[in-house]
C-alpha cells in the first residue's frame, strides 16, 4: 500500500519516501522532488542563492501551474514585460507555448512548486528563446543548449 508523503504541505501518495532535503552545493537550483504519473507531473524547486533567474523560454506540450511555497517570485514575458509578482501562497498558470522567464523576487530563498499537465499528443520540448544563463550551462540544469 502506498505511504503518504508530504512535500510543501501537500500529501502525495507513493511507495517510496520523498527526499525533501535541499542541497545548496548544487548551485542556484536544486530539485529534490519530481513525480510523474501519466500526463501529470509535480516538482519542487529551490533557488539556493540570490537571483535564480532563468532565460526566456517556452514549453511545447505542457501547461504549468507554479505555486510559491516560500519566498517570492517575479514572472516576465517577452520584452521583459512583468507578468506578475507572487508571494507565499500565490501562483500563476503558464499555458503551453507561452514565452516566459522568472527570478526570485526577494532576498529570502525561493521554494516553488511546479505542477504540469502534458498533452500526450504533443512532443513536449523546452524551447530556449534567449541564451541560457551561465549558471544554467555550468549546472547543465536543462541540458546544455547554447
Amino acid at each position: 500500500m502506498a505511504q503518504p508523503n508530504k512535500i510543501a504541505g501537500i500529501t502525495v501518495a507513493r511507495q517510496q519516501q520523498i527526499d525533501v532535503a535541499s542541497d545548496p552545493s548544487r548551485g542556484k537550483w536544486s530539485s529534490p522532488f519530481r513525480l510523474r504519473s501519466g500526463n501529470l507531473a509535480v516538482g519542487l524547486m529551490r533557488v539556493n542563492k540570490d537571483g535564480g533567474e532563468n532565460n526566456l523560454h517556452t514549453h511545447t506540450g505542457d501547461d504549468a501551474f507554479w505555486y510559491v511555497v516560500s519566498g517570492a517570485v517575479k514572472f516576465y514575458g517577452e520584452g521583459d514585460k512583468l507578468i506578475g509578482e507572487y508571494q507565499k501562497g500565490e501562483g500563476i498558470l503558464i499555458p503551453r507555448g507561452f514565452k516566459y522567464w522568472f527570478e526570485s523576487g526577494s532576498k529570502d530563498p525561493l521554494e516553488i512548486l511546479r505542477v504540469t499537465a502534458k498533452d500526450q499528443m504533443v512532443d513536449n520540448k523546452r524551447v530556449d528563446l534567449s541564451p541560457q544563463k551561465d549558471w544554467m550551462i555550468q549546472q547543465n540544469t536543462f541540458g546544455a543548449r547554447h
